[in-house]
């Protein structure tokens, strides 16, 4: 089975864990994923099964990589992982006024770098950092660009939870917006939940839970039916039709003339997803064949 699987990722969890028990349900040895959760946090984990693995890379370079997420934060609280699963460095009683917060939003949506945290999956000389953070060495991280689209401050829950909407680019940690909210306002802050709910085209309405399809498999229900095609996420990249001539020859590696301009192409042969092309020179050569 070729396609996507859009899970609703839950709190607890790593996203590759994740992704090889939704392998197993649908037989399949072979998967990825786009994007990695905190394991803490939840919402839109698309796994890849099969032959869909090739399509990621197209996916996260060359079409729209923005991201969506809720997330909340706690002032007064300062951990190592920036989230409430650290351990707490230091506390305080500071809590700014919400026109602060929302200054502070204004110069951060302002900014083109960030700080990731330790505790990601950053590669530090051929190490994740938070294998590092982990051991005890002290870390410098260096900033990484990224792009703040949007980023709304959304009100204060009953116990002091504070509720925020960011639209972000890939790259982007959520944990680190938070860090530097808290430092915008003279105060510390910790982040208490994250929820992705859209990421690269998939969206949160189209996500289903692990527990859902542990339930159908179960019951001998029609899992297939949420596996959507390896094409749905690549509507950024344009199409090229081929007949039946010349798609076997494709197939087999053999190159194609045509008159398209140059540039990368969704290649379909009586409406069925071949693979992804690179037309050079009016010569259409594959890339990724399905």
């Amino acid at each position: 089975m070729d396609g996507f699987v859009i899970l609703d990722k839950e709190s607890g969890v790593f996203s590759r864990t994740t992704g090889w028990h939704i392998a197993k349900m649908f037989g399949e040895k072979k998967f990825g994923h786009i994007g990695t959760l905190d394991p803490m946090a939840t919402g839109v984990l698309p796994i890849a099964l099969g032959n869909a693995t090739k399509m990621i890379p197209f996916i996260e370079e060359e079409c729209e990589n923005k991201k969506e997420y809720l997330f909340g934060l706690k002032f007064g609280i300062d951990t190592d992982s920036l989230d409430i699963t650290g351990n707490i460095k230091q506390t305080n009683d500071i809590i700014p006024n919400d026109d602060d917060i929302i200054d502070a939003c204004k110069k951060i949506k302002e900014t083109t770098e960030q700080i990731p945290p330790q505790f990601s999956a950053v590669h530090i000389n051929g190490k994740r950092a938070y294998e590092l953070a982990r051991g005890g060495t002290d870390i410098e991280m260096k900033p990484r660009p990224i792009t703040i689209y949007e980023l709304e401050y959304t009100g204060k829950s009953r116990d002091n939870e504070y509720n925020f909407r960011v639209i972000c680019s890939r790259g982007t940690y959520v944990r680190s917006v938070v860090r530097d909210i808290a430092k915008l306002c003279n105060a510390i802050a910790t982040t208490t939940y994250i929820r992705r709910t859209l990421t690269n085209g998939f969206d949160i309405k189209n996500a289903v839970k692990l527990d859902f399809l542990e339930n159908l498999v179960n019951n001998n229900g029609r899992i297939e039916e949420y596996l959507m095609q390896p094409d749905c996420a690549l509507g950024d990249i344009p199409v090229i039709n081929l007949d039946d001539k010349d798609v076997i020859l494709y197939k087999n590696g053999g190159f194609i003339e045509t008159g398209e301009k140059d540039g990368l192409y969704r290649v379909y042969s009586n409406k069925t997803f071949v693979g992804i092309g690179k037309i050079t020179n009016k010569t259409l050569k594959p890339k990724r064949t399905l």
